[in-house]
């Protein structure tokens, strides 16, 4: 894995307003969907992101690219603070900065022919016309697996896995160096998930494109990923390298959600311990104090409503934000 970084986050955060009042005009709350986030992504791996429903993964992948502007912190990239960039200034190093959206079906215009969709951003950003243009399009539709005579195509003439593939071409036109891929397989069958993973890795390999790959699939994260990431309520709780945190996770809230993932095999499965997490996610509008999950937390004690853990490094490579682990304390 190359050392060279092509992202870094900051304590990066996303708050969303929640407005009252005549015209909305008085603010009462906010959703903190994104709450100090720190982060790096490598040229050539793949991080991947888990966690439940509503933790802020999505969310983090948006504000790294721009598409929603952070509240605060960093987004660094080519040297460059992306939070503190114009629209403008944003454009040209929008070439480099991708996304693979969670829908193929949503994702794609159904007015758009397969050419359209997959050479919109050469148009957008007035790099081709004409055979060129062609060329390159026919060109991609090669590289995801998919018949050149296709182009001429409309969305509802692919199947899912099809649709799926024109999405990561769009992602590809421009060769990027860092992609978004966000949950990309949630909406297709388990056979044609495989297919998708193996041309994601594929075309990492021949390109050197770096990935945030955000999923709730934590079988498919341990196949693409090099390293893991693991959010709760906003925050990130443990970063580690795959193999690591999949066969000894350190942060409870990681513990818990691998010990729910089936091992196919029974005997195994017979005598293994599953955490059982009390109560529900509380509400990221206001979040506990101290560490966000010591109210659900199996292994919690007196300090954890109190103390807020800090990400820090655990030995081997390995963050955790946690009190068990005396490098977490502020």
């Amino acid at each position: 894995m190359a050392e060279e970084t092509v992202i870094k986050v900051n304590k990066l955060t996303k708050y969303f307003p929640i407005s009252k009042g005549f015209l909305r005009s008085r603010v009462v709350a906010e959703v903190k969907a994104v709450d100090g986030v720190d982060l790096a992504v490598h040229q050539g791996e793949t991080v991947g992101l888990v966690g439940e429903s509503g933790c802020g993964k999505t969310t983090l992948g948006k504000c790294i690219l721009q598409l929603y502007r952070p509240t605060s912190g960093e987004v660094m990239f080519e040297g460059k603070d992306l939070a503190q960039l114009s629209d403008r200034e944003l454009r040209p190093l929008r070439q480099k900065l991708q996304i693979i959206f969670q829908d193929p079906y949503d994702s794609l215009n159904p007015r758009f022919t397969a050419l359209d969709i997959v050479g919109e951003p050469l148009r957008i950003h007035n790099l081709m016309r004409g055979k060129q243009y062609a060329d390159r399009v026919a060109e991609l539709l090669d590289v995801v697996g998919l018949a050149r005579y296709m182009a001429e195509r409309y969305p509802h003439e692919f199947s899912g896995g099809q649709r799926q593939r024109l999405g990561v071409a769009r992602a590809l036109a421009l060769q990027p160096k860092f992609i978004v891929c966000d949950e990309p397989l949630s909406a297709l069958d388990v056979s044609i998930q495989a297919q998708i993973i193996n041309l994601l890795d594929d075309l990492q390999q021949k390109f050197g494109v770096a990935y945030l790959f955000i999923s709730h699939d934590l079988s498919v994260v341990r196949h693409i990923s090099d390293r893991v990431g693991v959010m709760y309520l906003g925050k990130l709780m443990e970063l580690s390298n795959r193999d690591e945190l999949y066969k000894s996770p350190l942060h409870p809230y990681t513990q818990a959600l691998l010990s729910a993932v089936p091992i196919p095999d029974p005997e195994v499965e017979a005598k293994r311990q599953v955490i059982v997490l009390k109560g529900e996610v509380p509400s990221p509008i206001n979040p506990p104090p101290g560490c966000v999950f010591h109210p659900r937390c199996h292994r919690a004690f007196k300090d954890c409503p109190v103390v807020v853990p800090k990400l820090a490094d655990a030995g081997g490579g390995r963050e955790v934000a946690c009190l068990l682990y005396k490098t977490s304390y502020p």
